[in-house]
């Protein structure tokens, strides 16, 4: 059976391809692949050793073969025609008064589709503006409208971490976020903090969420009176990484237990501000900010 890769495209656009007519090929070599209408060209992100079931989706279509001298060189070419139409489009916005803003232009190899990605408030009517493209590039032309987070993929860069954005690298999907999953992990609730490059909450939020509210379910909340085999005192925090509680006895001494370890909780639990909720109260701009992070996109 021929070979299964996953081809990058611009914008860490990824798709599945074979290699049906078995061209010997190297991780990052760019190769021209069969598109909806035509060709275009990609680069070999990873080598699929196990077998997929695309029932359920549409099945990759073929590798053509890998890119020559003369493929690189018509590619570099269209790089640089991107350059230009984006700049020729903004004008063409300005000039139809449209609420929309240009993200990126992106060529097909053969030529013959342009596609224009761009995000908006609202929905706009933008056919005045394709008929002028498509008389001003004589191709296929398309306007595709995308949410803030694909914008960010598209334009790329680093997060607050330091490291290559998640939505460039791994994720293939967006999943929901809320800023529960910031008070789940006692992070703090400042809205530069949690979000990331695109404006909206941090996807890396979602990693480790699940694993905090399993461990947490297994103590009684911070501000607890509780009975362990160690000692008597109160819940100060929950250390998650490690599954133990830390308990605070009566002479202010903290000790470590773990779950198995309490025999009795008393009381009803004290609420106990946590970390996060220690620190300066929001001011109302943050307020309406960190509000807005928790609406869905449109």
């Amino acid at each position: 059976m021929a070979e299964l890769y996953l081809v990058e495209f611009k914008g860490s656009r990824k798709e599945y391809f074979y290699n049906t007519y078995y061209h010997s090929l190297n991780l990052s070599d760019y190769v021209i692949i069969q598109a909806d209408q035509g060709e275009d060209i990609g680069q070999l992100s990873l080598k699929i050793g196990k077998a997929m079931d695309f029932s359920d989706t549409s099945k990759p279509r073929s590798i053509l073969r890998p890119a020559g001298h003369d493929d690189m060189d018509h590619f570099w070419d269209l790089k640089q025609k991107e350059i230009r139409y984006r700049s020729e489009i903004i004008e063409l916005v300005a000039k139809h008064g449209l609420p929309m803003k240009i993200v990126d232009v992106e060529c097909q190899f053969d030529g013959n589709k342009i596609t224009f990605y761009f995000t908006a408030d609202h929905r706009v009517d933008f056919r005045a503006l394709v008929r002028d493209l498509a008389a001003k590039y004589r191709t296929r032309i398309e306007l595709r409208q995308i949410g803030v987070r694909d914008e960010a993929r598209r334009l790329g860069g680093l997060g607050i971490c330091g490291r290559q954005q998640c939505c460039n690298s791994h994720i293939k999907e967006f999943a929901p976020i809320s800023t529960q999953h910031a008070r789940e992990q006692d992070l703090t609730l400042n809205p530069s903090k949690i979000s990331g490059n695109c404006g909206r909450l941090l996807c890396c939020l979602r990693y480790e969420a699940e694993m905090y509210t399993t461990t947490k379910r297994q103590f009684p909340k911070p501000g607890t009176s509780v009975e362990t085999k160690k000692g008597s005192g109160v819940i100060e925090r929950i250390d998650v990484f490690n599954e133990e509680a830390i308990v605070r006895d009566e002479e202010n001494i903290p000790f470590r237990v773990m779950a198995e370890d309490i025999l009795t909780a008393r009381g009803v639990a004290v609420t106990k501000p946590a970390e996060s909720e220690t620190e300066a109260p929001l001011d109302e701009s943050d307020q309406e900010a960190l509000k807005k992070l928790d609406e869905p996109e449109e």
